[in-house]
């Protein structure tokens, strides 16, 4: 396998006073200016979306917002992000966090759905949906009500050799609870994730 390094990432931030300020990550320096600009067109666009969701989501003031970002996996032509924002409003009971991400096939030069890392016409969902609802047992989850089945383009993002599936707060469970998160093996998934996708590079042991 041919070694590729990671992607450089600089952090950027946006502010609007001591108690909102959303960091968020910039690409830099790659061999395709044009894969690099998509890129942050599509971290600026993420980032940007949050910010509305929180805002848009109550008409009182917001008191506190803070961006966050991880970089979830950077290796084999694979960059995986999770953005984070937590916003306060002012009165409100509690404050509400939204979790997203994006994971890019640098190799493909692309942003990657969910349906995309699997073989056409593998049934990806149900296969998944499985997965889940036996760790939701293992686990004794609290659910606000059965579990039953995935989105076609359910939230997720890739580490190392896992894909994890997550659920925004109160979409399955409780608000106490937090974020739903689903670690699943690749080897778990092996005989339905594309080959030469992202999956199929991670999966590989060399």
């Amino acid at each position: 396998m041919t070694v590729t390094l990671p992607v450089r990432i600089k952090t950027w931030r946006v502010s609007n006073g001591p108690n909102q300020q959303v960091l968020y990550p910039m690409i830099s320096r790659m061999n395709n200016p044009v894969l690099e600009r998509m890129i942050n067109r599509a971290i600026v666009d993420q980032t940007q979306q949050l910010i509305n969701q929180q805002i848009g989501n109550s008409p009182s003031t917001v008191v506190e917002m803070l961006g966050t970002y991880e970089i979830k996996n950077n290796q084999r032509d694979v960059l995986s992000l999770a953005f984070t924002n937590y916003t306060y409003h002012h009165k409100a009971a509690h404050g509400m966090t939204y979790i997203k991400s994006l994971t890019f096939d640098l190799k493909q030069g692309k942003l990657m759905s969910l349906k995309d890392l699997f073989k056409p016409d593998s049934d990806y969902i149900n296969r998944i949906s499985a997965l889940i609802q036996t760790q939701i047992k293992e686990r004794d989850i609290p659910l606000l009500e059965d579990f039953t089945t995935i989105q076609p383009d359910q939230d997720f993002y890739v580490a190392d050799k896992t894909l994890v599936i997550y659920f925004q707060l109160y979409d399955i469970t409780p608000y106490v609870y937090g974020f739903p998160m689903f670690p699943l093996s690749l080897y778990d998934l092996q005989d339905i994730i594309a080959e030469n996708g992202p999956l199929g590079r991670l999966a590989q042991n060399n």
